[in-house]
């Protein structure tokens, strides 16, 4: 059986107001995310959960408001002795474009996409501005796409579970670590989406839905099951992973 370390590598950042993450709470509230490039390091293959943004804004202002640094994608990856065509595997979440910016580099990589998301970027709702298919067409023009149509595993010690919560095709990530099963949600959330604060539990809400969506009341039922899921819950964007090495 194949465990591994996770190590959350921040490759952008989003401000906004912080109800881009919680659902009708914090209204007013500017807000910054970290954006991950999550490493997977155990097993015979070299695993990224996303790839971050290709030119990150980087300030002491963004990275005082996370509590972390700002790495480029060679840099992050440099961190942990390796380079972009070393990655054997990349599985994302979605693909908005900041969790997709960096994939034309992996170039030897398998690139798992669940076959809703590929759709949606080829053919996204004015809405949905995030989506641009120019940060995957070199990828998918060489071949290196694996398309995902159900629940199962990738690799001994990481699984994949469609999880649209937050777009149609979001997968969330189940990963064997020595201390449990750890869940990168597969939908942009902080952990106060999975962690209340007492004014929201008072309304009867255990979880609270991210604030994009597909469908918020199924987006909530998600967030809710995959709290039960894990051992350890590791949402997309909480800021708290930024100054962690490993988890």
């Amino acid at each position: 059986m194949s465990t591994y370390q996770i190590h959350p590598i921040v490759m952008g950042t989003k401000v906004f107001d912080k109800s881009m993450m919680t659902y009708q709470y914090g209204t007013g509230c500017p807000y910054t995310i970290p954006i991950y490039c999550w490493y997977l390091e155990g097993g015979d293959k070299k695993v990224l959960v996303d790839t971050g943004e290709m030119g990150p804004i980087r300030s002491e202002d963004r990275e005082r408001a996370i509590g972390g640094r700002i790495y480029t994608f060679e840099e992050g990856l440099a961190k942990w002795g390796l380079k972009p065509e070393d990655i054997d595997v990349v599985i994302h979440t979605h693909l908005h474009n900041d969790h997709c910016e960096n994939d034309f580099k992996c170039v030897n990589a398998k690139i798992y996409v669940h076959q809703k998301e590929l759709e949606t970027i080829h053919n996204p709702h004015p809405l949905d501005y995030r989506y641009n298919e120019e940060f995957i067409l070199e990828v998918e023009e060489n071949g290196q796409i694996e398309v995902i149509t159900e629940d199962g595993e990738i690799l001994p010690g990481i699984r994949v579970m469609h999880t649209p919560a937050h777009t149609e095709g979001g997968l969330s990530i189940l990963i064997d670590t020595p201390s449990g099963t750890a869940v990168i949600t597969g939908f942009c959330i902080i952990m106060e989406n999975l962690e209340p604060p007492k004014q929201i539990k008072a309304m009867e809400m255990e979880v609270i839905p991210p604030g994009t969506h597909v469908n918020v009341y199924q987006a909530y039922d998600i967030v809710k099951q995959i709290k039960s899921m894990g051992d350890i819950l590791l949402p997309l964007h909480e800021p708290a992973f930024a100054s962690r090495e490993t988890i």
